[in-house]
C-alpha cells in the first residue's frame, strides 16, 4: 500500500522550489523593466530621427504631393513607374555608380600606401598623419571653391603646372569627358585620409612577433611579408573601410553642387543632386521621395552584398 503521509511531504517538497523561484522571477522582471526604461530615450530618439522620417518618405512616394501645395492625392507606384522611364534618373544612377567605382578603390589604395609609408618611417610621423587627415576635417564645399580656382582654364594652378610640360590648358569642369573624373579625384583627395588613419590603427595592432617568425622562416621582406601577413590581418579594417567609403561615395553632393550643378549636359548628375533638384527646385516632393527610396535601397543592397561576399574572406586575428 502507498504511504499516504508521503504525498503531502512530496507536495510540500515541490512547493518549496516554486516559492524559491518566485523571487528570481520578480528580480528578472524588475531588471527587464529597468532595461526598457534605460533604452526608452534611445528608442524614442531613433524613432523620431530615423523611423518616422523614413515612414514619411515612403508615404510621400505614393502621392503626387508638391512642396507648398494644399492638396495631395494617392497615386500608388506611379512615381516609381515614372522613374523607370526617366533618362535623367538612369544617367544619375550610372554617374553615381561610376563615381563610386573611381573613388572607393582610389581612396582605399592611396590610404593604404600612405599608412604603410608613415608606419615604416622614423621621423615626422605625427606631422604626416595630421597633414594627410586635414582634408577629411575640412568643409568640402569650401575646399570645392579652392579646387574651382585651381582648375580654372585661364589662371588655374593645374593648367599652369601642365603648361610646364607643354600640355595645352583645358576646361576640366565643362568637358563631359573630364568633369566626373575630376570630381572623383577631389573625392579621393578628401577621403583617403580617413582610410589612412584606420589602416594605421590596423597596422599597429598586428603583432610584431609574426614578422620576426616570418624572418626566421626565410620569408623575404617587402611584398611577400605584406601579402602573407599584413594584408590578411588588415582584413577586418579593410572591410570596414570599404563599406564606409562606398557609403560616403554614394552620398556625393557638395562638390557637385558647388562646381558643376550636374553639368555639363547631366554628365555629373548624381542621385543626391537629383533628389535635391526634384524636391527643392522643382518642388516635386513625391517624386523626390521615390528617388530617395531607390537611393536608400541602393546603398543597403551594395552594403549587404559587400558584407556577405567579403566577410567570408576576412581573417580575424
Amino acid at each position: 500500500m502507498t504511504d499516504r503521509t508521503a504525498l503531502p511531504a512530496a507536495a510540500a517538497g515541490n512547493a518549496r522550489p516554486a516559492k524559491a523561484r518566485a523571487p528570481a522571477r520578480k528580480a528578472a522582471r524588475r531588471q527587464a523593466r529597468t532595461a526598457y526604461a534605460l533604452l526608452a530615450p534611445a528608442l524614442l530618439l531613433m524613432a523620431g530621427l530615423l523611423i518616422l522620417p523614413l515612414a514619411a518618405i515612403f508615404a510621400l512616394a505614393l502621392t503626387d504631393y508638391q512642396l507648398g501645395a494644399q492638396a495631395i492625392a494617392f497615386i500608388g507606384i506611379d512615381n516609381f513607374k515614372a522613374l523607370a522611364v526617366d533618362p535623367v534618373f538612369w544617367q544619375a544612377l550610372g554617374n553615381t555608380l561610376l563615381y563610386a567605382a573611381m573613388v572607393v578603390p582610389g581612396s582605399i589604395g592611396l590610404g593604404l600606401v600612405a599608412a604603410l609609408l608613415i608606419e615604416s618611417g622614423t621621423s615626422l610621423r605625427s606631422f604626416y598623419r595630421a597633414a594627410l587627415f586635414l582634408p577629411v576635417m575640412a568643409t568640402l564645399i569650401a575646399m570645392a571653391i579652392v579646387w574651382e580656382f585651381m582648375l580654372h582654364p585661364t589662371f588655374g594652378l593645374v593648367n599652369a603646372m601642365l603648361g610646364v610640360f607643354g600640355i595645352a590648358p583645358h576646361n576640366w569642369l565643362l568637358d563631359k569627358a573630364t568633369a566626373l573624373p575630376v570630381l572623383a579625384v577631389i573625392g579621393i583627395w578628401q577621403q583617403f585620409g580617413f582610410a589612412m588613419v584606420l589602416f594605421l590603427a590596423g597596422l599597429v595592432s598586428i603583432p610584431r612577433q609574426l614578422y620576426e617568425a616570418a624572418a626566421l622562416d626565410g620569408v623575404p621582406g617587402g611584398w611577400e611579408r605584406f601579402r602573407l601577413i599584413t594584408w590578411p590581418l588588415l582584413g577586418p579594417v579593410s572591410l570596414f573601410i570599404l563599406v564606409i567609403s562606398a557609403t560616403r561615395a554614394f552620398q556625393v553632393f557638395d562638390v557637385v553642387y558647388a562646381l558643376t550643378k550636374g553639368g555639363p549636359s547631366k554628365s555629373t548628375e548624381v542621385m543626391l543632386y537629383s533628389i535635391y533638384t526634384e524636391g527643392f527646385e522643382f518642388f516635386r516632393t513625391g517624386y523626390a521621395s521615390a528617388l530617395t527610396i531607390v537611393f536608400i535601397v541602393l546603398i543597403l543592397a551594395v552594403t549587404l552584398i559587400k558584407k556577405t561576399v567579403l566577410e567570408k574572406r576576412v581573417h580575424y586575428a
